[in-house]
């Protein structure tokens, strides 16, 4: 096979998966990403073990709540997640059909439809947006939003390799959701910060995350960025892998008694 055509065909593999749901078991061999040390799926269990109601947002496809609930005696005497995009409602139903979960589909920027003070716990993993006065309203007061979230620059070697120099927003650091959370009546009680190795071993891979995390490129396709992508493929070819690293926080936070 002619370097050509190799690297033709992994653009071609990284171009067809389905990018619906969130399982990356697709990238076994080739890509890895080092896990957060505090275990967000297992501290994430032992506190839904302990809720009531429970409203995970963001949920995807559901493949990660389900876990979770796999492992519970018992379930929280009400569960609901919620999710903006179509195809992830789908595959969230069929994963958390067997569980009771209420789905629903919400707009990332749209408001809860539910009461205030419906939940104990709130939860969310790498939401694309957190509206933090809308969690506020929707937790009982002593309820804990539980969150890990994508932090400040993440990726940033990836995305100014294909790109170019971008700056790096203030949005997603870990110190401006504290400040927020605290400014809506949430007590941060837990905040942690890592950086982890994320390393792609061939071009396709980089072509199916960047289809999959959209916000890594925002207006990538494989036609308007094959040169990079090229050059992409011949770092790999030369060094083995592309080397790259997430941003990572938790944050922990209870909602104020009221006075």
């Amino acid at each position: 096979m002619t370097a050509s055509s190799k690297f033709e065909q992994l653009l071609a593999e990284g171009n067809s998966e389905p990018t619906e749901g969130w399982d990356f078991s697709w990238f076994k061999d080739r890509a890895t990403e080092e896990r957060p040390s505090w275990k967000y799926s297992q501290a994430l269990c032992q506190r839904v073990a302990r809720a009531d109601a429970v409203f995970d947002v963001q949920t995807g496809g559901g493949e990660r709540l389900a876990e979770i609930l796999s492992q519970l005696p018992t379930n929280p005497r009400v569960i609901v997640a919620s999710e903006s995009w179509s195809d992830n409602v789908k595959i969230a139903k069929q994963n958390l059909h067997r569980f009771d979960v209420s789905i629903v589909e919400i707009e990332d920027k749209s408001d809860f439809p539910f009461p205030d003070e419906s939940f104990d716990l709130v939860s969310s993993r790498h939401p694309t947006l957190t509206l933090w006065t809308e969690i506020a309203r929707v937790l009982q007061p002593g309820g804990t939003y539980f969150s890990q979230q994508v932090g400040k620059g993440t990726n940033s070697e990836l995305t100014n390799f294909m790109m170019g120099p971008q700056p790096v927003s203030d949005s997603r650091s870990a110190r401006r959701a504290a400040a927020i959370a605290s400014s809506v009546g949430l007590n941060v009680i837990d905040m942690r910060e890592e950086s982890l190795p994320v390393v792609f071993f061939d071009v396709g891979a980089v072509v199916y995350f960047l289809r999959k995390v959209i916000w890594t490129v925002p207006d990538f396709t494989v036609e308007k960025y094959k040169k990079r992508l090229f050059e992409m493929h011949k770092h790999i070819e030369k060094d083995g892998g592309f080397l790259s690293h997430s941003q990572r926080f938790l944050i922990e936070a209870k909602k104020r008694n009221s006075t």
